[in-house]
């Protein structure tokens, strides 16, 4: 138990999660007072998981890499089950607002969006380090949500901004899912990221 709590310390999980609740509960909140309709808007769901995913890139890496990859701990398995568990929280949270004033939905819509935003995250958390690891998701969700485009290949190059029933979109997704899981369990954040750390 005592490890337990000095991995979430040392990456900062507990100031992760109150930051993306609170987020989230401020979103949800502004559509409950402000919204006409008691669906949220796709682009408010998109940028919404986005922004979660955002919060908790930060927590992809520990304050020195170096010393934890010398650890005789199965770095992987840690590594996919904070991944896992990042999902967890994001899904939990927008789900569970089906059942309020506010939805955050299609389900469809955030799984997708959730488990392929993490995933790309966790690539780029393994070529550019952790703190690095939001720019390219985030960006791209503004872009794609913003500027959705027809056809497959952009359905692909769009897909956190396609609707939930585009199978292009959901490949997309899934390839990023599964990949960030892989690339990121595996190799961990990228070994500049902890460089930077001791500097």
């Amino acid at each position: 138990m005592a490890a337990a709590l000095l991995y979430l310390r040392s990456r900062h999980v507990p100031l992760t999660l109150a930051a993306a609740l609170g987020g989230a509960a401020t979103v949800w909140a502004l559509c409950l007072v402000f919204a006409e309709d008691r669906d949220a808007t796709p682009l408010v769901v998109v940028m919404t998981v986005a922004l979660m995913v955002a919060v908790f890139a930060p927590t992809l890496a520990g304050p020195d890499e170096n010393l934890e990859r010398t650890a005789s701990v199965r770095w992987p398995w840690r590594r996919a089950a904070h991944l896992l568990a990042g999902l967890l929280v994001v899904l939990v949270v927008l789900l569970a607002t089906r059942y309020t004033g506010a939805r955050f939905g299609p389900a469809a819509l955030v799984v997708r969006d959730a488990a392929g935003l993490l995933g790309l995250t966790a690539l780029c958390a393994a070529v550019l380090g952790a703190g690095r690891s939001w720019f390219v998701p985030l960006g791209w969700t503004g872009v794609a949500a913003l500027y959705p485009q027809p056809g497959t290949a952009g359905a692909i190059a769009t897909w956190p901004g396609q609707p939930p029933g585009s199978t292009a979109a959901a490949l997309t997704a899934a390839v990023l899912a599964l990949g960030g899981l892989i690339v990121y369990s595996l190799a961990g954040p990228s070994r500049r990221e902890a460089t930077e750390h001791l500097a």
